[in-house]
């Protein structure tokens, strides 16, 4: 694992346990060139799942990409990186027990939507404003009242 802060290659792992939800092994590392220390996430490898998106074009899956999206809905809001990192675990748990190899982007984003729900109300709407991709006042005042 290169540092994130020299891009030294060699480290070593100062602490290792598991993430809190069992699916992940958290690591921290020291750098053995600067001294910094980091943190490490250790995940299962697993047959990659496909994203089908809007346009009918395929993608692989990138818990990134969803957490970019997460994390600019959830700007200036009291939800911690955490919080939409357990929320991005529950949805990919929820897609590993239904042994889905595909998924649609549209369902995808109705499972952030229903977490974001129940965890914020303006992360929610933002999310929504980006996902569904509102067209006018109409639609945007439809999901308003939605959370209702």
């Amino acid at each position: 694992m290169r540092c994130p802060s020299c891009g030294n290659p060699d480290s070593k792992v100062v602490d290792s346990r598991p993430s809190e939800d069992g699916t992940a092994i958290r690591r921290r590392r020291e750098c053995l060139e600067c001294g910094r220390r980091f943190t490490t996430y250790e995940r299962l490898g697993e047959n990659p799942l496909i994203v089908t998106k809007r346009d009918g074009s395929s993608e692989a899956y990138d818990r990134q990409k969803l957490m970019r999206g997460l994390l600019m809905a959830c700007a200036k809001r009291p939800i911690s990186p955490e919080q939409i990192g357990a929320l991005i675990d529950s949805i990919e748990s929820e897609l590993r027990n239904a042994s889905k190899a595909e998924i649609g982007s549209k369902e995808l984003g109705d499972m952030a939507l229903v977490r974001l729900a129940k965890l914020d109300d303006v992360a929610y709407v933002r999310f929504a404003s980006v996902y569904k991709d509102f067209q006018n006042v109409e639609e945007f005042a439809a999901a308003l009242e939605g959370l209702r």
